[in-house]
Parts: C-alpha cells; structure tokens; sequence
C-alpha cells in the first residue's frame, strides 16, 4: 500500500503545479471489516488519481479530522473544528509561500462539516480553494459505477467505500463485509446522539453489495468530475 506522495522538491520544480490537493480523511472505527484509516485512505487513493491525470501537486493527507459522532468506539480519535480549520489555513499560506496559491481540499469524511466554511472564507475576493468531491460527483459516481445504494442510505462502511478500497487497496479490506449490512436510513438525532445509537456494529449501508468493479468505475468518474474544479478556479 502506497498512500503517500513520494516525489521530490526538483519534481515540483520542474511541473510547476499551480494547483495542490490535500486529502483529508479521519482515524475512526469502520465496523469490523474496514480499518481506522478507511477514509484517509479513500481521499489518498482519489488524490492520487488526480495528480495521475491533471498538473496537481499531491500533498501527504491530514489523517485524524472531527470524527466526534463516532467518539465512543475504541480506537477513534478526533480534533476539533477549530484546530482542522487552523491546520488547513496553515497549508494553504504555506502553499501560497512557494507559489503555489490554489488548493483543492480533496475530503472524503462526511463529518468534516467546517471545511465548506474553510472554503467560502478562501474565496472572499477571487477563486483559490475548492472542495472535492462534493454530493453531485458522488452521485454521479455512484450512477456511473451502477451502485445498488444511495448516499443516504449507504453512509458508513457500506457498499461505496468498500467498492474503492476492494478496487485500489484490497489488502486492507477484511472479511466479512458480505454479512455486514446495516439498514439505518431514519436517523434524525445523529449529531444529537451518535452513531451508536442507530448501529451497534458501527455500519450503515450495504458492504455487501461492494465490488472491485464499481470501485474502479467509482474512481473514473470521479476524476473526470475534477476537471469541473480546476475550470472553477480558473486553471481549466
């Protein structure tokens, strides 16, 4: 598995990126068949499909997020909004610092709700950050990849994250997946209550229904969506 970016300060001096991706995942639990790092990896895997097919520069991922709705379960650890927040200002100056003033937040953890906000604060008085993927590609994703679920009802550990990792990374996926599924669509008090109250296994969707297959397709939508991004930020 090779999750990190392994180029060299003279391959960034001779591509002269104008645009960065940062992933940004989260250390929680994913059920029994999915490891910790499942969405850190997800946004690496994307991140490194991107900078395959566009002039991007691949920033190593920021690996622990606000994961709070999953706080109980051993082994999840958060920071707050505030501090992800600040570390994400952080890069984007450092960025800016060596030329590099455009920055795509490449986000695969539904609960890092701040960094919209991180966003629209970047933008203030000229396009310099975008937030990818947003609702529309992972729908668009999921049509193209013939996914049997939808985003609400396959939020967690379910058929689309276990499809891209048994595509890119199979060695982390664990048995069991195909008995895992977990329907818990009605949860109106989540950021009230937690996931625990709506999954005992820490599941909700459909693992079961995962392939490689749709993983792979998953992945070329996806990357052919980010084109919509760089036009937004006027580097098309």
């Amino acid at each position: 598995m090779n999750l990190l970016p392994t180029i060299t300060t003279t391959d960034v001096q001779e591509q002269a990126p104008r645009v960065a991706v940062l992933p940004i995942g989260s250390y929680e639990q994913h059920g029994g068949h999915l490891p910790l790092i499942t969405d850190t990896a997800i946004a690496c895997i994307i991140a490194r499909e991107l900078a395959a097919a566009y002039p991007v520069l691949a920033l190593p991922p920021i690996t622990i997020a606000c994961s709070h709705e999953h706080g109980t379960w051993q082994g999840t650890v958060s920071i707050s909004a505030r501090t992800l927040h600040a570390v994400i200002t952080d890069i984007a100056s450092s960025l800016e610092a060596s030329g590099v003033r455009k920055l795509v937040l490449v986000n695969a953890h539904g609960g890092n709700y701040v960094l919209s906000n991180i966003v629209q604060e970047a933008n203030l008085t000229e396009p310099r950050m975008s937030l990818f993927p947003q609702g529309r590609e992972w729908n668009r994703a999921r049509e193209h990849g013939g996914l049997v679920s939808n985003a609400h009802d396959d939020m967690h550990a379910g058929e689309i994250e276990t499809s891209i990792l048994l595509h890119a990374e199979p060695s982390i996926v664990r048995p069991g997946y195909e008995n895992a599924d977990h329907d818990a669509s009605h949860r109106p008090f989540l950021l009230t209550l937690g996931m625990k109250a709506y999954t005992e296994t820490g599941v909700i969707g459909f693992p079961s229904l995962a392939t490689a297959e749709k993983g792979k397709a998953v992945l070329e939508s996806l990357t052919a969506s980010f084109a919509d991004h760089l036009a937004a930020l006027g580097e098309a």
